[in-house]
């Protein structure tokens, strides 16, 4: 049995903690890690900032205690987003902006606002808000999510396994979201049934692909 251990060395000299082999493979496979970082970093934000935004969504969303209950899955899901692909930020050498609004910024896609402007009262003006209205911008915000995570799945696809493994999974969750207001939406504004198969999550927010880990599974 040959005593060659063809993989024990490599590009990082031993005990060298300024350089990372997680990241020089990438670069050996053509893919500049720095790029990928920033590019998740934009991601996420996107994911944290809709998770604030579907909030106040979910909140004006009076009347309509069934589409509260499946924006209350893709808000909490979009967090769960956040926090799985938060470490790999960190493994590529970056860290995320200290300052929220840096990071909300530079998110990857448009603030999901309340669509009607605010009231001096510090309100709303509800007047004229309506589940269809707030139904679209819970759709338009999953399509944007989506061409997000497609574009990381086309860059790390057979290059970077890890990255991969986490953007196929939350775009999974996304393109779900999206059938969901799909449906939602089609019936509220055209009166059409457009199904989409959800049902409900086992708990709101359950994230069946994308949650980074459980606890107290054993309890």
């Amino acid at each position: 049995m040959s005593d060659d251990k063809p993989h024990a060395a490599g590009t990082v000299d031993a005990g060298d903690t300024s350089e990372r082999v997680g990241m020089a493979v990438l670069r050996e496979r053509g893919l500049e890690p720095e790029e990928l970082r920033e590019k998740l970093i934009d991601a996420i934000g996107a994911e944290f900032t809709t998770y604030y935004y579907y909030t106040n969504l979910r909140m004006h969303l009076a009347g309509h205690e069934d589409y509260k209950e499946i924006t209350e899955d893709a808000r909490l899901e979009d967090r769960a987003h956040f926090e799985l692909v938060a470490p790999r930020v960190y493994e590529l050498g970056g860290a995320l902006p200290n300052d929220i609004r840096a990071f909300a910024d530079r998110a990857s896609c448009p603030d999901a606002e309340l669509p009607v402007p605010m009231a001096g009262d510090g309100g709303f003006d509800t007047d004229s808000l309506s589940a269809e209205s707030i139904l679209e911008v819970l759709l338009e915000a999953e399509r944007c999510a989506i061409r997000t995570w497609s574009e990381i799945c086309d860059m790390t696809h057979g290059v970077d396994p890890r990255t991969y493994d986490m953007a196929q999974r939350i775009l999974q969750e996304e393109i779900e979201h999206e059938a969901w207001f799909v449906e939602l939406l089609s019936m509220e504004r055209d009166g059409e049934i457009n199904p989409a198969g959800h049902f409900v999550r086992g708990e709101p927010g359950d994230a069946p692909l994308s949650t980074n880990r459980r606890f107290n599974d054993s309890a």
